[in-house]
């Protein structure tokens, strides 16, 4: 059964997993990589974030203004989850070789397939070609959802869409380290996750909760990555 309680428990299997023999030490490389830019985004987004809500909020017309106080913390929301999906494409850019690692630890720990890490050159410039991949198809549905916000009527909805959107791309993101090390092609993720999209969205959308809480944000990666395993190993790869 495809369901968000079941995308979130593979998340919260993570919280775990991480900690397990034999998979704390991969996570380490991407917590200090999360930590650091975590930081630069968040004071990043102090300083432009009313800003860019203003400017979204400026595309409704005059008669709709008294929407302006209930549409504020959705506007709010929508922006935020924009912030958390450039900084996760960048730290996951920067990370992928070492998010791949952990991704194979953990499922050498659950009992899957005996990944061996690969670092040689021609890997590690495959892993972060296919975060390049990613991004590209970010920006390719980024764009006209954005383009929702400036439509009258339309932008009403426009935060709820993309919040969805942004759980959707949070999934594919970490699902692909798992997948990835199987060498399933990137059209491939998409469809295996397409056949249980609300498990898909419930995971996307922990992992979005879970970059907004303090402290909690800075272990999010490895934690996703794990659990994202857990998510093939125990559901997907079957």
């Amino acid at each position: 059964m495809s369901n968000p309680v079941k995308g979130i428990s593979f998340f919260m299997s993570g919280l775990l997993l991480v900690l397990k023999p034999g998979v704390r030490a991969y996570a380490l490389w991407p917590v200090l990589i999360n930590t650091a830019l975590f930081v630069l985004v968040t004071f990043l987004t102090i300083m432009k974030l009313e800003g860019l809500i203003d400017w979204l909020l400026s595309f409704l017309p005059s008669w709709l203004d008294f929407l302006r106080y209930i549409l504020w913390p959705f506007m709010a929301l929508a922006a935020l989850i924009v912030l958390v999906l450039v900084f996760s494409m960048l730290a996951n850019l920067i990370a992928a070789p070492f998010n791949a690692a952990l991704a194979a630890a953990v499922e050498r720990h659950l009992g899957g397939v005996n990944i061996q890490s690969d670092y040689t050159v021609s890997n590690i410039i495959s892993l972060v070609m296919n975060e390049v991949r990613k991004i590209m198809y970010f920006i390719i549905w980024a764009i006209p959802l954005l383009l929702l916000f400036v439509i009258p009527g339309i932008n009403i909805l426009a935060p709820f869409i993309w919040l969805a959107f942004g759980a959707w791309m949070l999934c594919v993101e970490y699902a692909d380290y798992p997948m990835g090390n199987h060498d399933l092609l990137f059209s491939e993720q998409k469809r295996l996750l397409k056949q249980k999209r609300f498990q898909s969205l419930g995971f996307g959308g922990v992992i979005a909760a879970a970059l907004m809480i303090p402290l909690l944000n800075f272990i999010v990666m490895p934690v996703a990555v794990a659990g994202a395993t857990k998510m093939w190993v125990e559901d997907l790869a079957k």
